[in-house]
């Protein structure tokens, strides 16, 4: 019994850390490229209303504003531009400007500090980085700016949470999909899970409804065929169709 109280005292303790490490509440205003708690907090607490992200890639620059535009036009609230894509920070800071307060824009395939800096200076909301990467999450986190690492395990997701990560990004895919988040997010309830990989215009709520914080779309939303045969409003119907398919699955209770 000793041994169990023991146990569940430093459990606790360690919580108490690894929370008020990923709240990200003391910040020093003096770094540059600091965010205020207030604009952290929106930040988050979109990703909390909204829950789904689109995130697109594309293989030339000219398809890239146009497949963006016909996905916010499908009523998407939350985007995300990939530095894989040619000339994306110039689209970036283009839709910020056009949708600031409106849609949410953030940036991913971010794979260093200078990467980051270069998004954030460009207008990204929030950062996304395709791995678990500690030295893009402090830096992140130092700065009140929300990042969302890419992990597979929970080994991953728990590192990148206790980094200083509110929201972790599961990548690639995992067998079990929408259960094997709920196994996960269950068992280590101090998570926020945003499964990007597996996630499609149909299986988006299920996720939603099984444990993840948040979802994340790539192909499904922005079918290559469609972007390769210029068939905006394709991508439109698509964003439609996931709008309205997670409607009712509510808001995310922020932990």
């Amino acid at each position: 019994m000793a041994l169990r109280l023991a146990s569940t005292t430093v459990f606790r303790q360690s919580n108490k850390i690894i929370a008020s490490r990923s709240l990200s509440t003391t910040v020093d205003s003096s770094l540059d490229r600091a965010k205020s708690i207030e604009e952290y907090n929106k930040t988050l607490q979109t990703f909390a209303n909204i829950r789904t992200c689109a995130v697109l890639r594309t293989p030339t620059s000219d398809a890239c504003p146009k497949a963006m535009q016909a996905c916010i036009d499908g009523g998407m609230k939350i985007v995300e531009f990939t530095l894989t894509t040619p000339n994306c920070l110039d689209h970036l800071t283009n839709f910020r400007q056009k949708y600031d307060g409106d849609v949410m824009v953030g940036c991913g395939t971010i794979m260093n500090t200078d990467d980051a800096e270069a998004a954030v200076d460009a207008g990204a909301e929030f950062i996304i980085t395709p791995v678990m990467l500690p030295d893009v999450i402090e830096w992140c986190a130092a700065r009140n700016i929300v990042v969302v690492p890419g992990c597979q395990t929970p080994t991953e997701l728990i590192t990148a949470y206790r980094h200083g990560a509110p929201l972790q990004k599961l990548f690639p895919g995992v067998a079990g999909g929408h259960m094997w988040v709920k196994a996960v997010s269950s068992a280590l309830p101090m998570l926020s899970i945003n499964p990007t990989s597996g996630v499609d215009l149909d299986n988006a709520a299920q996720y939603l409804t099984h444990g993840a914080a948040s979802v994340g779309l790539v192909a499904p939303l922005f079918d290559p065929v469609a972007i390769a045969n210029e068939d905006w409003d394709q991508i439109a119907k698509n964003a439609a169709k996931l709008v309205a398919n997670v409607k009712d699955v509510g808001a995310y209770v922020r932990k």
